[in-house]
């Protein structure tokens, strides 16, 4: 098979500069459209990328605070999201899944309180929400009381092989903590 023929795909599609095809080639940085006569005519663009920002569904009944057009459910490179119908002209986007406040007060910095985040992995983590100026985090799900050991006043759930415990939240203790 011809080296040609792995990196070239027919669009259908006239050059602006010559009129010749337009193919899709790849690249060191992903795919793009170039001109079928390249040595001679160097025009290229980009591919525009489909799956960033398109519209999954129209929500009916719903405006966009910023210019009064319809907001959409669409799919991102991050995921879903709600945005304007004019997105990217209107930047308006919102979050679907909002972090989940705790009733919790940090027990570092005792001014915060504990909110559910996602690490660029996808994990799940609680934090203060006075970060940066407070960098209290925890991995597990933080539950309300103190440990009679040490006296910390923040407890954690962990699942374990014998069901659901309460542990110390303290790096130093870490004791589990009866139900009652």
């Amino acid at each position: 098979m011809a080296k040609s023929a792995l990196f070239t795909v027919r669009n259908n599609e006239p050059c602006p500069q010559c009129g010749a095809e337009l193919v899709i080639r790849s690249g060191k940085h992903g795919p793009f459209l170039g001109c079928s006569h390249y040595p001679d005519c160097q025009y290229v663009r980009p591919l525009q990328n489909q799956a960033d920002g398109h519209i999954v569904k129209i929500l009916e009944g719903q405006t966009c605070p910023e210019c009064g057009g319809n907001l959409v459910l669409r799919q991102g490179r991050f995921g879903m999201f709600i945005g304007c119908i004019d997105y990217p002209q209107c930047a308006h986007t919102e979050q679907i899944d909002k972090p989940d406040e705790t009733a919790i007060a940090c027990p570092q910095c005792q001014q915060g309180s504990l909110v559910q985040r996602r690490s660029r992995f996808g994990k799940t983590f609680y934090s203060c929400d006075r970060y940066p100026e407070c960098q209290f985090v925890i991995n597990f799900k933080p539950v309300a009381g103190s440990c009679p050991h040490c006296d910390y006043p923040l407890l954690i759930e962990k699942k374990t092989a014998q069901g659901v415990k309460c542990f110390c939240a303290s790096k130093q203790c870490g004791k589990p903590v009866s139900a009652d």
